[in-house]
């Protein structure tokens, strides 16, 4: 196994999931991913059959219900990392949670893999990241733009403030 493929379960639109290997990125071919399953053989599976793609820790294939063990699908307070807060409608009805970044892999993600990269609420769970296709995307909701404080720039013509106990 190449040292750029994670441990990944596709889980599927008709009740269903696939256990394998995919690179962090760039991992749509036409209208499919090519998975390496688990007996080494590469599997392509079409991208309007899949619900979630989760990167793990472990693939728990024992746990035929919740292998990726994503318990929480929403956060339970503002999160504490930068980030775009959504919210992912599926066909289902289905919900979930998570942090996209801010800055241009977003866009990258969306226009080269054709659905959405996410951090899940807890990331100390056994799913470490999320591809959502757009396919299987019914309703996407921006809830937030979380940034860390940072100092601000002056505003032009405005003086800073002086040092109460400096020079």
């Amino acid at each position: 196994m190449a040292s750029g493929r994670k441990k990944v379960i596709v889980r599927m639109m008709r009740r269903g999931l696939v256990a394998g290997y995919l690179p962090l990125a760039g991992i749509v071919a036409g209208d499919s991913i090519e998975l390496l399953d688990l007996e080494g053989r590469v599997v392509p599976v079409a991208l309007a059959a899949i619900k979630t793609i989760c990167y793990v820790r472990d693939f728990n294939l024992d746990d035929t219900v919740n292998p990726e063990r994503l318990t929480r699908k929403a956060f339970q307070a503002r999160p504490r990392i930068e980030g775009l807060w959504l919210r992912i409608i599926f066909a289902d009805g289905d919900q979930l949670e998570g942090l996209a970044p801010i800055d241009r892999s977003l866009f990258d993600g969306m226009a080269e893999d054709r659905g959405v990269y996410l951090v899940p609420p807890d990331i100390r769970s056994n799913t470490q990241r999320v591809f959502v296709p757009h396919a299987a995307i019914a309703e996407m909701q921006l809830l937030a733009v979380v940034t860390t404080p940072s100092k601000g720039k002056p505003v032009e013509g405005e003086r800073p403030q002086r040092d109460l106990f400096g020079d």
